[in-house]
């Protein structure tokens, strides 16, 4: 096994995630009674469409892609999910099997929480029913915006938004920023709806601009605003 071996406190990671950041200690602790660890290598299915759905999984480290296979064999990446996100909510609570596949983009620590547990506290406590609802919505705002992109904004408009996004918590300080496109091109094309040729394209064109410099995976961006401007 390459995947490295990382333990941590169950209890003390998902205390800073926002649905269980306001839970009692007992409320902690009975919650990560009901979660495992699961270590992914790269490359590994973490579950395919139509397995039974039993909990929902949070990131620890590394990062896995969502997304199905047409009957013709194309896969579509509708989601690229990053340390301290969670994926498998909606469905849990639906008590349907998965309708895309998750698979490991790098070796990756994810814990699962089990199903049952998650009901319990929110018979038990409203305002953990609240937040589950509040990041449920974010998730479905999200699909929103992805729809709005994807129907009125063109490839580079999506591109440069990717980047701007990974780097949304960096100060515009006038310094240069890096992205590293560790999913790969083609997962990210795939994530964007384009196919890896337009994006290497875009690329290339944003590269002669003078916007970024792309060294492999490598995004180098010069001046943030420059690049938000889009010239």
């Amino acid at each position: 096994m390459g995947t490295r071996q990382v333990q941590i406190k169950t209890q003390a990671f998902i205390a800073n995630l926002p649905m269980f950041s306001e839970m009692s200690p007992a409320e902690l602790d009975r919650i990560a009674a009901a979660t495992l660890p699961v270590h992914v290598q790269k490359g590994e299915s973490i579950f395919h469409t139509g397995d039974p759905c039993t909990g929902f999984h949070v990131v620890v480290y590394g990062q896995v892609k969502l997304g199905f296979t047409s009957p013709q064999g194309l896969e579509k990446v509708v989601e690229i999910v990053r340390p301290g996100q969670s994926f498998g909510e909606a469905l849990m609570f639906l008590d349907e099997p998965y309708i895309v596949f998750a698979q490991a983009l790098a070796d990756s620590l994810l814990l699962h929480v089990a199903k049952n547990a998650v009901l319990e506290e929110l018979a038990r406590e409203p305002r953990f029913a609240r937040r589950m609802l509040s990041g449920l919505s974010r998730r479905l705002h999200g699909l929103v915006r992805d729809v709005e992109a994807y129907s009125l904004r063109s490839g580079e408009e999506r591109l440069i938004g990717y980047l701007l996004a990974d780097l949304a918590d960096v100060s515009d300080n006038g310094k240069p920023a890096e992205v590293q496109l560790t999913p790969g091109k083609s997962v990210i094309a795939s994530r964007l709806n384009m196919t890896p040729e337009h994006f290497s394209r875009i690329l290339h064109e944003l590269s002669a601009r003078g916007l970024i410099e792309v060294n492999g995976r490598s995004v180098r961006i010069p001046d943030l605003e420059r690049l938000r401007r889009g010239s």
